[in-house]
């Protein structure tokens, strides 16, 4: 009791912040009371003013926010998720959590009581933070045992209103294994739906767990995008951390650049025109799914390089470049690709021009400026020897025959 009291006082006065994090008081008209709220904001919500950032919603805040924090952090600094904000409710000051996420046993629905805390998500948190944030579409909740079991109501809605479900050894409501499936072979957008478990859960749970995991695993729903992972040789607690990170890996599959596995199955054999087509359609789906405006990203554009040059006689470079150059006009690459078009088809002056263009956005004092300057002179030189009547090379070769 001291550490809650401690832990009340502490976060009294609203509008405290730091490292990104806020503590608020939420007056709630559904509960008749206030809830406290810890907000995780990026590191670049300040100075990017024109992002948006997919919403999660953390129950059981006091254990799981950090760990789902940490996690954000990390797979934003790999590249391998967007940035996220991030709202956790704490239901563990009064043993909120039980009376939040109690059903009715006859239904397996939110009795009364529950259906206030279910309002209060989706009329007034959710609307909050859309109203105050900078929010994309797509919105994650998690929970752990029973609070996992209520992230299930949102989905078995209507109209599901968070896109991606994280269920930490979830204590299913009776009958909850038929209304999931149920809901994932009716659904008809994506939906991420990540279910952990493990022998240290009672047979209880681990009955219902296996009920719904027995029946998840066979929907052949191309919208409903399914995980179940088993941390049976971990502890319960550990678990928390492990499903954690490894839902995000699940949920944000897509967000993640070209990786080898991707490029050797669905990249590797295509012709110029469908791996330009399949880059730029893979970035199209990461903003539609995820509302992250992310460009191209300069290491996939060299994942499908090889491909652009080596094959179809270098034909699609100038598409190549110009791709390139929509996406990133101060960068010389998109240049280079087309000059080497024009090289490749025998237009030294057009091939001339690009190179320079591309040369002047590098500037002298770049490290890399001399190995780019060596593609104007190797044009210079091949326009020198057309000039004389050379095949293109002969004269050097001649004048290196002379010195030795």
């Amino acid at each position: 009791m001291k550490k809650i009291v401690f832990l009340l006082l502490f976060i009294s006065s609203l509008g405290f912040a730091q490292d990104n994090i806020i503590y608020k008081k939420f007056n709630s008209t559904q509960l008749g009371t206030e809830r406290i709220l810890k907000i995780y904001l990026p590191d670049s919500y300040e100075t990017e003013k024109d992002n948006t950032y997919p919403v999660a919603v953390v129950f059981d805040a006091e254990y799981l926010f950090d760990i789902y924090v940490a996690n954000a952090k990390l797979f934003a600094a790999r590249d391998k998720a967007p940035e996220q904000i991030v709202v956790g409710v704490f239901q563990n000051q009064n043993e909120e959590r039980y009376a939040d996420c109690d059903y009715s046993t006859d239904t397996g629905l939110p009795n009364q009581e529950s259906s206030k805390f279910y309002g209060f998500i989706r009329d007034e948190l959710l609307a909050y933070m859309d109203e105050n944030y900078r929010t994309s579409l797509f919105k994650t909740i998690i929970g752990q045992t029973i609070t996992a079991n209520f992230i299930n109501y949102f989905f078995i809605d209507n109209n599901p209103m968070f896109n991606a479900y994280i269920n930490i050894n979830p204590s299913y409501a009776p009958n909850m294994h038929e209304k999931l499936e149920a809901k994932s072979q009716s659904i008809t957008s994506d939906y991420f739906y990540y279910l952990s478990k493990g022998s240290f859960n009672t047979d209880k749970r681990i009955k219902s767990i296996n009920e719904a995991n027995n029946l998840l695993k066979l929907s052949e729903n191309v919208f409903f995008h399914y995980q179940v992972d088993d941390f049976s040789n971990a502890t319960k607690t550990a678990s928390l951390g492990m499903a954690t990170s490894s839902a995000m890996g699940f949920i944000f599959k897509l967000f993640a650049a070209i990786s080898k596995k991707e490029f050797d199955k669905n990249i590797a054999e295509l012709p110029p025109a469908e791996a330009i087509a399949y880059l730029e359609k893979k970035y199209v789906e990461i903003e539609y799914l995820y509302g992250s405006n992310v460009k191209i990203r300069e290491k996939d554009i060299y994942k499908i390089e090889p491909i652009i040059i080596e094959k179809s006689n270098g034909d699609y470079l100038e598409e190549f470049g110009q791709m390139i150059l929509r996406l990133y006009p101060d960068s010389p690459i998109g240049d280079y690709y087309i000059g080497l078009y024009h090289e490749t088809g025998f237009d030294y002056r057009k091939a001339l021009k690009y190179y320079k263009n591309g040369y002047a956005k590098i500037g002298s004092d770049n490290p890399d400026a001399d190995a780019y300057y060596a593609n104007i002179e190797r044009v210079l030189d091949k326009q020198r020897s057309e000039k004389l009547g050379f095949p293109v090379g002969e004269e050097i070769i001649e004048e290196e025959d002379k010195n030795n």
